[in-house]
């Protein structure tokens, strides 16, 4: 299965919107470089379908990629048919599929501003394995798991 990137997007606070920065560095053990949920643990990089935010769009929606908080926004790649220990190669680099989907304890600026948050539902998390580059049109390509 394959897929291409259509934003990297980086916010520097938890719980808000990204902005798509076009290209950025994943780093191995951490995450995307200047993004506020890099760090040493299990979700370092978050990956969102545009098939996903397209879903909210026609509900009337006015959102796009990083919305959503996510770190990568995909095209053409069915996220939710990766069971967790899934191999993504991102760009250049490798990541572990370690979450599908995420539980929201309150509603976040997303949910309070859009009125409804896809991410929880359809999103999914790495760990950073491999580093390296990323940026809009590169490959996003199953290694191993489905």
């Amino acid at each position: 299965m394959k897929g291409r990137v259509v934003a990297v997007c980086v916010s520097e606070r938890k719980g808000e919107r990204k902005r798509n920065v076009g290209a950025g560095r994943l780093v191995a053990g951490y995450g995307l470089e200047g993004d506020a949920h890099a760090g040493g643990w299990h979700r370092q990089v978050s990956l969102l379908a545009v098939e996903s935010i397209e879903k909210m769009r026609m509900r009337g929606l006015d959102v796009g990629p990083g919305d959503f908080a996510e770190n990568i926004t995909t095209r053409g790649l069915d996220l939710l048919r990766l069971p967790v220990g899934s191999l993504l190669r991102v760009g250049t680099a490798l990541g572990e599929v370690t979450q599908i989907g995420k539980e929201c304890h309150a509603p976040c600026a997303i949910y309070r501003r859009a009125g409804d948050c896809v991410m929880p539902r359809e999103g999914i998390f790495l760990r950073v394995i491999v580093g390296g580059t990323v940026k809009v049109g590169d490959p996003v390509e199953v290694v191993s798991g489905v």
